[in-house]
Protein backbone atom coordinates (compact mmCIF):
# COMPACT_ATOMS: atom_id res chain seq x y z
CA UNK A 1 0.00 0.00 0.00
CA UNK A 2 2.83 2.39 0.84
CA UNK A 3 4.47 1.44 -2.46
CA UNK A 4 1.26 2.39 -4.29
CA UNK A 5 1.14 5.75 -2.52
CA UNK A 6 4.78 6.46 -3.38
CA UNK A 7 4.15 5.57 -7.03
CA UNK A 8 1.08 7.82 -7.08
CA UNK A 9 3.05 10.74 -5.62
CA UNK A 10 5.79 10.15 -8.20
CA UNK A 11 3.26 10.20 -11.05
CA UNK A 12 1.67 13.35 -9.68
CA UNK A 13 5.11 14.97 -9.41
CA UNK A 14 5.94 14.08 -13.02
CA UNK A 15 2.56 15.27 -14.27
CA UNK A 16 2.83 18.45 -12.19
CA UNK A 17 6.31 19.16 -13.56
CA UNK A 18 5.15 18.61 -17.12
CA UNK A 19 2.12 20.80 -16.54
CA UNK A 20 4.26 23.53 -15.05
CA UNK A 21 6.58 23.43 -18.06
CA UNK A 22 3.60 23.52 -20.39
CA UNK A 23 2.10 26.41 -18.47
CA UNK A 24 5.37 28.31 -18.63
CA UNK A 25 5.49 27.86 -22.41
CA UNK A 26 1.85 28.88 -22.73
CA UNK A 27 2.54 31.96 -20.61
CA UNK A 28 5.25 33.04 -22.99
CA UNK A 29 2.94 32.68 -25.98
CA UNK A 30 -0.46 33.68 -24.60
CA UNK A 31 -0.34 34.93 -21.01
CA UNK A 32 -4.00 35.94 -21.00
CA UNK A 33 -5.21 32.30 -21.22
CA UNK A 34 -3.43 31.05 -18.09
CA UNK A 35 -5.21 30.49 -14.78
CA UNK A 36 -3.55 30.25 -11.41
CA UNK A 37 -4.95 27.95 -8.76
CA UNK A 38 -6.53 30.85 -6.89
CA UNK A 39 -8.12 32.17 -10.09
CA UNK A 40 -9.42 28.68 -10.88
CA UNK A 41 -11.04 28.49 -7.45
CA UNK A 42 -12.59 31.91 -7.92
CA UNK A 43 -14.04 30.96 -11.30
CA UNK A 44 -15.38 27.70 -9.91
CA UNK A 45 -17.49 29.59 -7.40
CA UNK A 46 -18.34 29.18 -3.76
CA UNK A 47 -18.75 25.39 -4.17
CA UNK A 48 -14.99 25.13 -4.64
CA UNK A 49 -14.59 25.35 -0.85
CA UNK A 50 -16.83 22.33 -0.06
CA UNK A 51 -14.97 20.39 -2.74
CA UNK A 52 -11.65 21.39 -1.19
CA UNK A 53 -12.87 20.25 2.22
CA UNK A 54 -13.99 16.90 0.77
CA UNK A 55 -10.63 16.42 -0.92
CA UNK A 56 -8.75 17.09 2.33
CA UNK A 57 -11.03 14.68 4.21
CA UNK A 58 -10.50 12.01 1.55
CA UNK A 59 -6.71 12.29 1.75
CA UNK A 60 -6.83 12.15 5.56
CA UNK A 61 -9.08 9.07 5.56
CA UNK A 62 -6.91 7.26 3.00
CA UNK A 63 -3.80 7.81 5.12
CA UNK A 64 -5.66 6.91 8.34
CA UNK A 65 -7.11 3.68 6.92
CA UNK A 66 -3.75 2.70 5.47
CA UNK A 67 -2.26 2.86 8.96
CA UNK A 68 -5.16 1.35 10.94
CA UNK A 69 -6.95 -1.15 8.67
CA UNK A 70 -4.34 -3.87 8.99
CA UNK A 71 -4.05 -7.36 10.37
CA UNK A 72 -2.19 -6.33 13.54
CA UNK A 73 -5.15 -4.16 14.61
CA UNK A 74 -7.66 -7.00 14.16
CA UNK A 75 -5.93 -10.32 14.80
CA UNK A 76 -2.27 -10.80 15.63
CA UNK A 77 -0.39 -14.06 15.77
CA UNK A 78 1.20 -13.06 19.07
CA UNK A 79 -2.18 -12.67 20.79
CA UNK A 80 -3.48 -15.94 19.38
CA UNK A 81 -0.42 -17.83 20.64
CA UNK A 82 -0.80 -16.26 24.09
CA UNK A 83 -4.54 -17.00 24.21
CA UNK A 84 -4.00 -20.59 23.10
CA UNK A 85 -1.38 -21.19 25.77
CA UNK A 86 -3.33 -19.49 28.59
CA UNK A 87 -6.61 -21.26 27.81
CA UNK A 88 -4.87 -24.64 27.79
CA UNK A 89 -3.35 -23.76 31.17
CA UNK A 90 -6.76 -22.47 32.37
CA UNK A 91 -5.10 -19.18 33.30
CA UNK A 92 -8.11 -16.98 32.57
CA UNK A 93 -6.96 -14.15 34.82
CA UNK A 94 -3.81 -13.95 32.75
CA UNK A 95 -5.85 -14.03 29.55
CA UNK A 96 -8.03 -11.16 30.76
CA UNK A 97 -4.90 -9.19 31.57
CA UNK A 98 -3.54 -9.80 28.07
CA UNK A 99 -6.88 -8.75 26.52
CA UNK A 100 -6.88 -5.49 28.48
CA UNK A 101 -3.38 -4.65 27.25
CA UNK A 102 -4.14 -5.38 23.60
CA UNK A 103 -6.15 -3.04 21.35
CA UNK A 104 -7.38 -5.61 18.86
CA UNK A 105 -10.78 -6.81 17.72
CA UNK A 106 -10.09 -10.38 18.80
CA UNK A 107 -8.94 -9.25 22.25
CA UNK A 108 -12.19 -7.31 22.75
CA UNK A 109 -14.20 -10.36 21.71
CA UNK A 110 -12.29 -12.61 24.08
CA UNK A 111 -12.59 -10.14 26.93
CA UNK A 112 -16.34 -9.80 26.42
CA UNK A 113 -16.70 -13.59 26.41
CA UNK A 114 -14.79 -14.08 29.66
CA UNK A 115 -16.60 -11.21 31.38
CA UNK A 116 -19.99 -12.71 30.50
CA UNK A 117 -18.91 -16.16 31.70
CA UNK A 118 -17.73 -14.81 35.06
CA UNK A 119 -20.72 -12.54 35.68
CA UNK A 120 -23.28 -15.22 34.79
CA UNK A 121 -22.43 -18.36 36.77
CA UNK A 122 -25.39 -20.38 35.46
CA UNK A 123 -24.81 -19.57 31.77
CA UNK A 124 -24.33 -22.56 29.50
CA UNK A 125 -21.65 -22.81 26.85
CA UNK A 126 -24.23 -22.17 24.11
CA UNK A 127 -25.13 -18.85 25.75
CA UNK A 128 -21.45 -17.92 26.05
CA UNK A 129 -21.01 -18.73 22.37
CA UNK A 130 -23.92 -16.49 21.45
CA UNK A 131 -22.26 -13.60 23.28
CA UNK A 132 -19.05 -14.26 21.36
CA UNK A 133 -20.86 -14.33 18.03
CA UNK A 134 -22.73 -11.12 18.84
CA UNK A 135 -19.53 -9.28 19.79
CA UNK A 136 -17.80 -10.65 16.70
CA UNK A 137 -20.59 -9.34 14.49
CA UNK A 138 -20.34 -5.95 16.20
CA UNK A 139 -16.59 -5.73 15.63
CA UNK A 140 -17.00 -6.71 11.97
CA UNK A 141 -19.72 -4.10 11.54
CA UNK A 142 -17.45 -1.44 13.04
CA UNK A 143 -14.74 -2.31 10.53
CA UNK A 144 -17.17 -1.96 7.62
CA UNK A 145 -18.64 1.27 8.97
CA UNK A 146 -15.20 2.80 9.40
CA UNK A 147 -14.36 2.68 5.69
CA UNK A 148 -17.90 3.68 4.67
CA UNK A 149 -17.00 7.36 5.12
CA UNK A 150 -14.68 7.13 2.12
CA UNK A 151 -17.53 5.77 0.00
CA UNK A 152 -19.74 8.62 1.18
CA UNK A 153 -17.15 11.15 0.01
CA UNK A 154 -16.95 9.35 -3.32
CA UNK A 155 -20.71 9.73 -3.74
CA UNK A 156 -21.10 13.28 -2.36
CA UNK A 157 -18.24 14.98 -4.25
CA UNK A 158 -19.65 14.39 -7.78
CA UNK A 159 -23.09 15.52 -6.58
CA UNK A 160 -21.62 18.77 -5.22
CA UNK A 161 -19.85 19.26 -8.54
CA UNK A 162 -23.07 18.64 -10.45
CA UNK A 163 -24.85 21.16 -8.25
CA UNK A 164 -22.26 23.78 -9.13
CA UNK A 165 -22.66 23.03 -12.82
CA UNK A 166 -26.44 23.32 -12.61
CA UNK A 167 -26.14 26.66 -10.81
CA UNK A 168 -23.66 27.88 -13.42
CA UNK A 169 -25.90 26.80 -16.30
CA UNK A 170 -28.88 28.55 -14.71
CA UNK A 171 -26.86 31.77 -14.55
CA UNK A 172 -25.73 31.35 -18.16
CA UNK A 173 -29.27 30.84 -19.47
CA UNK A 174 -30.50 33.80 -17.45
CA UNK A 175 -27.89 35.88 -19.22
CA UNK A 176 -29.19 34.55 -22.54
CA UNK A 177 -32.74 35.50 -21.61
CA UNK A 178 -31.77 38.99 -20.49
CA UNK A 179 -29.29 39.90 -23.22
CA UNK A 180 -28.71 39.29 -26.87
CA UNK A 181 -25.59 37.22 -27.52
CA UNK A 182 -24.37 37.72 -31.07
CA UNK A 183 -20.96 37.88 -32.62
CA UNK A 184 -18.12 38.07 -30.15
CA UNK A 185 -20.47 37.92 -27.16
CA UNK A 186 -21.06 34.24 -27.91
CA UNK A 187 -17.45 33.59 -26.93
CA UNK A 188 -18.12 35.08 -23.52
CA UNK A 189 -21.15 32.82 -23.09
CA UNK A 190 -19.08 29.73 -23.99
CA UNK A 191 -16.48 30.78 -21.44
CA UNK A 192 -19.16 31.07 -18.76
CA UNK A 193 -20.48 27.58 -19.56
CA UNK A 194 -16.97 26.10 -19.36
CA UNK A 195 -16.49 27.71 -15.97
CA UNK A 196 -19.75 26.12 -14.79
CA UNK A 197 -18.42 22.69 -15.77
CA UNK A 198 -15.32 23.11 -13.61
CA UNK A 199 -17.22 22.04 -10.50
CA UNK A 200 -18.27 18.75 -12.08
CA UNK A 201 -14.69 18.07 -13.10
CA UNK A 202 -13.52 18.86 -9.57
CA UNK A 203 -16.14 16.59 -8.03
CA UNK A 204 -15.18 13.71 -10.31
CA UNK A 205 -11.49 14.20 -9.58
CA UNK A 206 -12.29 13.75 -5.88
CA UNK A 207 -14.97 11.05 -6.14
CA UNK A 208 -13.19 8.63 -8.48
CA UNK A 209 -10.01 8.17 -6.36
CA UNK A 210 -12.13 8.00 -3.20
CA UNK A 211 -14.18 5.12 -4.63
CA UNK A 212 -11.06 3.35 -5.91
CA UNK A 213 -9.45 3.42 -2.47
CA UNK A 214 -12.75 2.44 -0.86
CA UNK A 215 -12.86 -0.69 -3.03
CA UNK A 216 -9.31 -1.53 -2.00
CA UNK A 217 -10.04 -1.07 1.70
CA UNK A 218 -13.30 -3.00 1.42
CA UNK A 219 -11.45 -6.01 0.07
CA UNK A 220 -8.91 -5.73 2.87
CA UNK A 221 -11.67 -5.49 5.51
CA UNK A 222 -13.43 -8.57 4.14
CA UNK A 223 -10.21 -10.54 4.45
CA UNK A 224 -9.66 -9.30 8.00
CA UNK A 225 -13.23 -10.19 9.00
CA UNK A 226 -12.67 -13.72 7.70
CA UNK A 227 -9.52 -13.99 9.83
CA UNK A 228 -11.42 -12.59 12.82
CA UNK A 229 -14.13 -15.24 12.45
CA UNK A 230 -11.53 -17.99 12.22
CA UNK A 231 -9.71 -16.71 15.32
CA UNK A 232 -12.98 -16.46 17.31
CA UNK A 233 -13.93 -20.00 16.31
CA UNK A 234 -10.52 -21.26 17.45
CA UNK A 235 -10.82 -19.62 20.86
CA UNK A 236 -14.36 -20.91 21.35
CA UNK A 237 -13.22 -24.42 20.42
CA UNK A 238 -10.55 -24.23 23.13
CA UNK A 239 -13.10 -23.02 25.69
CA UNK A 240 -15.50 -25.78 24.64
CA UNK A 241 -12.80 -28.32 25.41
CA UNK A 242 -12.39 -26.89 28.90
CA UNK A 243 -16.18 -27.01 29.47
CA UNK A 244 -16.26 -30.66 28.40
CA UNK A 245 -13.40 -31.52 30.74
CA UNK A 246 -15.19 -29.82 33.63
CA UNK A 247 -18.41 -31.69 32.79
CA UNK A 248 -16.50 -34.99 32.67
CA UNK A 249 -14.95 -34.37 36.08
CA UNK A 250 -18.39 -33.71 37.58
CA UNK A 251 -19.72 -36.92 36.08
CA UNK A 252 -16.91 -38.95 37.63
CA UNK A 253 -17.34 -37.34 41.06
CA UNK A 254 -21.14 -37.51 40.99
CA UNK A 255 -21.54 -33.75 41.51
CA UNK A 256 -24.86 -32.48 40.07
CA UNK A 257 -23.89 -28.78 40.15
CA UNK A 258 -25.53 -27.02 37.22
CA UNK A 259 -22.58 -24.70 36.75
CA UNK A 260 -20.73 -26.48 33.92
CA UNK A 261 -17.98 -23.88 33.54
CA UNK A 262 -14.34 -24.70 34.34
CA UNK A 263 -13.43 -23.96 37.95
CA UNK A 264 -10.91 -21.34 36.88
CA UNK A 265 -13.58 -19.37 35.03
CA UNK A 266 -15.91 -19.53 38.02
CA UNK A 267 -13.18 -18.20 40.22
CA UNK A 268 -12.16 -15.27 38.00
Amino acid sequence: MFTLIRISFAILLIVGTASAQGSAQATASSPSNDLTLLELVKETGFLAWPLAALSIAAVFLIIFYTLTVRRGAVVSGRFMRSADSLIRKQDYLGLLSVCNRQDQCISRITSKTLEFATKNPLASFEEVREVTEAEGSRQASLLHQRIQYLADIGAIAPMVGLLGTVIGMIKAFREIAQHSFVGSKQTGLASGVSEALLTTAGGLCIGIPALIFYSMFRGRVQGLVAELEAASTHIMALLATQYKRASGRRSRTGNDNTDDRPADIRGV
